[in-house]
């Protein structure tokens, strides 16, 4: 049965981590080569990946589509209609309120195309690990930086320990400091961030779990950690992609804070209630 609600590469996103090699192999050319498959036939597809077309068929029934065509059809109702109810460009005579509107609403398809891709099991494997480690580094270059902050500011509501700095070099100053019982969690949105992946260079020698929140299924990012949280986020002519993955990646923070302030359960809300009292004395 198809599952027009879950768009073919958002589907692929989704599911990516539990593909076999071979799966892999269709899911990275569907990914690279999305206008190339519409014009391709299920014979054509398969020769260009020397596998059988009975293999690429059991792709498309295993990413909730009845078959190749069905497949195709979804994957171009995307990249020739890139949901331009949603991602519609920002015209010079828009009125201020027309441009919210459209910002608001690529937020909102931001947020819950990430959803969909948000795999339940390394989810609860993340908060596991970070209410398990003695400590919880967050690694983030540029804007990134400001995620693992918020991520900072959130998760010390919770009673656990938390480290976060912004300058690249005392991030890997942080890094060679960790022990095999801490967690690290790196935030890039391509995944290839140098100095996200020289920080995770040096917490791997250590030996301490690593998850990753990024965009990008095949980055050096995802694929060098234990845990992987994807986000997505679609670019428009005034929003660049990874600017709108900042509201993907708070989200998957929030997710991660509400998740361990629950486990942690009296001892959650007494740290966060020691919190509220303690910043009382900065309000007038």
């Amino acid at each position: 049965m198809d599952k027009p609600q879950q768009p073919c590469l958002v589907s692929i996103r989704t599911q990516y981590p539990r593909f076999s090699v071979t799966e892999r192999k269709i899911a990275d050319y569907i990914l690279i080569n999305p206008t190339k498959i519409i014009h391709s036939s299920i014979n054509q597809l398969a020769e260009d990946l020397n596998v059988a077309d009975s293999t690429v068929f059991r792709f498309c029934k295993r990413i909730g589509f009845k078959g190749y065509q069905a497949m195709k059809i979804a994957l171009a109702s995307e990249v020739v209609t890139p949901l331009q109810d949603i991602h519609e460009s920002v015209d010079e005579g828009d009125s201020a309120k027309a441009i919210a509107s459209k910002v608001f609403k690529s937020n909102m398809k931001t947020i819950e195309d990430t959803l969909v891709v948000l795999d339940e099991e390394q989810l609860e494997q993340a908060v596991d690990a970070i209410v398990s480690a003695e400590t919880t580094y967050f690694f983030g270059s540029g804007g990134s930086s400001l995620i693992a902050l918020d991520a900072f500011h959130k998760l010390i509501r919770t009673g656990i320990k938390v480290q976060t700095v912004s300058d690249s070099h005392f991030q890997q100053m942080l890094a060679s400091q960790m022990t095999k019982n801490d967690c690290a969690v790196f935030i890039s949105h391509s995944g290839a961030t140098k100095e996200v992946l020289q920080a995770l260079n040096v917490v791997k020698s250590i030996g301490a779990t690593m998850i990753a929140i990024t965009n990008y299924a095949k980055s050096p990012l995802s694929t060098g950690v234990d845990i992987s949280l994807f986000t997505v986020s679609e670019e428009t002519d005034y929003r660049s992609e990874a600017l709108s993955s900042r509201i993907a990646q708070l989200s998957v923070i929030d997710a991660l804070y509400v998740n361990i302030l629950l486990k942690r359960g009296s001892e959650g809300q007494k740290a966060l209630k020691k919190m509220r009292e303690a910043i009382t004395v900065k309000r007038f």
